[in-house]
């Protein structure tokens, strides 16, 4: 069943290329949810989700019309790629970089830790830190303690796995439902915690 997605995205692309428009909407179609939930949880912002969205089709669509692409048969990983780029430079010029690690989790409460912020923003860092506060209390406690020992005393996973007398993969996995479930209460409440 892979081989055969594979091939049809190559087979797609390859139409593409050769000026078949609605190719490339069928690709898109195939991928957007994917593509702009792995966006949404770098960002967690609508708004900026779609403009990286965007920004990465403009991008593919550039790419494959100077044909840049040949990597046949990998069409998602390679905008997977592109997005990631995009999430990055994104994040550079805002003086707010991201932690990519591991599996492509990074820590979205990069923005609390920049010490150069100015009064104005000092406050909103104060009131984004309480709110996250609030949030991670509602957590289950296997899982606020990993965050808790991750985001605010920056220990690594093994540190975290001793501490806690875990595996270290056991710890990972309460991290990421730490944060799977923080983004649900995020989402769900429309909350921002990054502010320009």
């Amino acid at each position: 069943m892979g081989k055969l997605n594979a091939t049809a995205d190559a087979v797609l692309v390859n139409r593409y290329i050769n000026g078949c428009e609605a190719s490339l909407a069928t690709l898109i179609d195939r991928y957007q949810q994917r593509i702009y939930n792995f966006i949404f949880s770098k960002v967690l912002d609508r708004d900026l989700t779609e403009d990286i969205f965007q920004d990465t089709f403009i991008k593919v669509i550039r790419n494959l019309k100077q044909r840049k692409y040949n990597e046949e048969g990998k069409f998602l990983p390679w905008v997977m790629r592109i997005a990631h780029n995009l999430i990055i430079d994104h994040f550079r010029q805002s003086n707010r970089m991201p932690k990519f690690e591991g599996k492509g989790d990074f820590n979205i409460f990069s923005v609390l830790e920049d010490e150069h912020l100015n009064a104005e923003k000092q406050m909103v860092k104060s009131q984004i830190e309480n709110d996250v506060r609030k949030l991670i209390d509602e957590l289950p406690e296997d899982q606020r303690e990993v965050l808790l020992m991750r985001i605010y005393k920056d220990m690594s996973f093994k540190e975290i796995a001793d501490k806690t007398d875990v595996s270290i993969n056991t710890a990972l996995g309460r991290m990421r439902y730490a944060l799977i479930n923080l983004r649900k209460v995020i989402d769900k409440n429309n909350i921002v915690l990054t502010r320009s």
